[in-house]
């Protein structure tokens, strides 16, 4: 196996054993010294993600444990449904397009509004509701009322198929 080439979900599951119900990833047999058989395979990175070092790649858990459940690697994206990057359970795993997986994030801490896509306009003093579907933002409207905004906001998301988890905290 080259440097590049991934491990296969067989060499995956000959070296890990995952829990579906738990998301966790045990060692199999040991790759290097600092392995001990049993112990949980993982660190958390920078950005929240649980990551395994396995034979020369640093590679993401739900990766992983996407692979091993399914028997391949994913073919797209592996979102966490609920938004928790360390869950890693299957039932908290999908294999889904870009737009889908950015369909279904959780909302920026400097937001002031509470929501995705509705911001307080000063000028004009009232609340500008907007959506990115395919790259193009779409101007849904302008609302007195940060309710009024919101509830549009969140008709323009099921409309285009954004996941129910979409903007939570």
């Amino acid at each position: 196996m080259s440097k590049k080439e991934l491990p296969s979900p067989e060499l995956l599951r000959q070296l890990l054993r995952y829990e579906p119900d738990t998301g966790k990833l045990y060692w199999r047999e040991r790759t290097s010294n600092r392995i001990k058989i049993g112990e949980e395979a993982s660190t958390v990175n920078a950005y929240g993600y649980v990551v395994v070092g396995v034979l020369n790649h640093r590679l993401p858990a739900h990766r992983i444990a996407w692979a091993i459940y399914h028997n391949e690697w994913p073919t797209q994206e592996v979102d966490h449904i609920n938004g928790d990057r360390s869950d890693n359970s299957i039932k908290n795993l999908r294999n889904v397009s870009p737009v889908q997986n950015k369909q279904n994030t959780k909302i920026y801490s400097t937001n002031t509004s509470g929501t995705h896509g509705v911001a307080y306009n000063k000028q004009n003093k009232n609340w500008r509701v907007r959506i990115t579907v395919n790259k193009q933002i779409i101007e849904i409207g302008s609302f007195k009322n940060l309710d009024d905004a919101i509830v549009a906001r969140k008709k323009a998301e099921a409309k285009y198929g954004f996941h129910p988890n979409h903007g939570k905290r």
